[in-house]
């Protein structure tokens, strides 16, 4: 069974083969973590997104998919690009597309034959979907989608606060 383990810091300096990205649908870089990966990976970064085609004018990801890039400057391998959802109240399918968000990224990962991942607290920033909710989600993801990526040994939901971290910590004891 793979470790999951929470951990308070930059996601950008951890020692994993892979790391996730809460972009945005334009993948060019924005603010919060997205913003924060892109300045560590450096300028390459933002030419591979940009040569990303779009699927409409402008969107270069759909919400809940996951889109996957070098880590250029990063000691990652991987950036795994995921589009969470805008909180709207809960009653637009959020959960849905959150819960998609981790399992597409864990998939991807496995697909790569990726030992390693960490996750930030995809859509709890800008987006504003409430962290309480957020947390019980992220993990049940993770867990269900692990079978399915044999290559993962290790988990680490990345948190830059520590009320994520607790949030998190309290799933993972929970189980």
């Amino acid at each position: 069974m793979p470790v999951l383990e929470s951990t308070l810091g930059n996601i950008t300096r951890l020692e994993v083969a892979a790391i996730v990205n809460a972009a945005n649908e334009r993948m060019l870089g924005g603010g919060g973590v997205d913003g924060a990966i892109h300045a560590a990976a450096g300028p390459r970064l933002y030419e591979a997104c940009l040569a990303l085609p779009e699927i409409e004018p402008g969107i270069r990801s759909r919400e809940g998919s996951a889109i996957t890039t070098p880590g250029f400057n990063l000691s990652c391998r991987y950036i795994i690009h995921t589009v969470g959802p805008r909180w709207r109240g809960g009653g637009q399918g959020e959960a849905s597309v959150l819960e998609s968000c981790y399992r597409a990224c864990i998939l991807a990962a496995g697909n790569m034959g990726v030992d390693s991942i960490a996750f930030p607290a995809i859509s709890t920033g800008v987006f504003g979907y409430p962290k309480h909710l957020a947390a019980p989600i992220a993990v049940d993801a993770v867990r269900r989608a692990l079978p399915d990526a044999k290559s993962i040994t290790r988990v680490i939901f990345c948190a830059f606060d520590s009320e994520w971290n607790q949030l998190i910590d309290a799933q993972l004891e929970g189980a």
